[in-house]
């Protein structure tokens, strides 16, 4: 049996699809800021055959939730204080997402203007799809 230790303050994310954990890593920029993650892939789970888990050991306001609802608004979320857990964040679909995707259109204004932020909207919450704020290009999740 694995054993990771205890976190102080931070969050548990857990029922992360199988595999996806690397990405939302790199999603939420977690290499850029000062803090401790324990990436737990694979591992056995009863609810949904296998899953991820993330300990991430910082400030809980480092972390932008909106980025992680956009990723997979499934995930659970704990939030730790004092090794314990305090709270369950429960994710919804951002109605805006600024600068975690990029416009896929040539001749948007966001593509030539590099200094632009990349900002999408909400457009169909059923199917998932965002839109380009400059140049409503299609963006819809996988």
């Amino acid at each position: 049996m694995l054993n990771v230790g205890a976190i102080r303050e931070g969050y548990v994310l857990d029922h992360i699809k199988a595999g996806t954990s690397l990405s939302i890593y790199h999603y939420m920029k977690l290499d850029e800021l000062d803090c401790t993650v324990a990436m737990i892939m694979n591992a056995r789970s009863n609810k949904m055959g296998k899953k991820d888990i993330l300990k991430i050991e910082c400030d809980p306001s480092l972390i932008d939730l909106d980025i992680l609802g956009f990723i997979d608004h499934n995930i659970t979320v704990n939030i730790v204080r004092n090794q314990e857990i305090v709270e369950k964040k429960v994710l919804e679909l951002p109605k805006q997402i600024k600068n975690v995707i990029r416009c896929k259109n040539p001749r948007c204004i966001s593509s030539i203007e590099q200094e632009l932020d990349q900002v999408f909207y909400l457009t169909d919450p059923d199917k998932e799809v965002y839109r380009c704020k400059y140049c409503e290009t299609k963006y819809k999740k996988n």
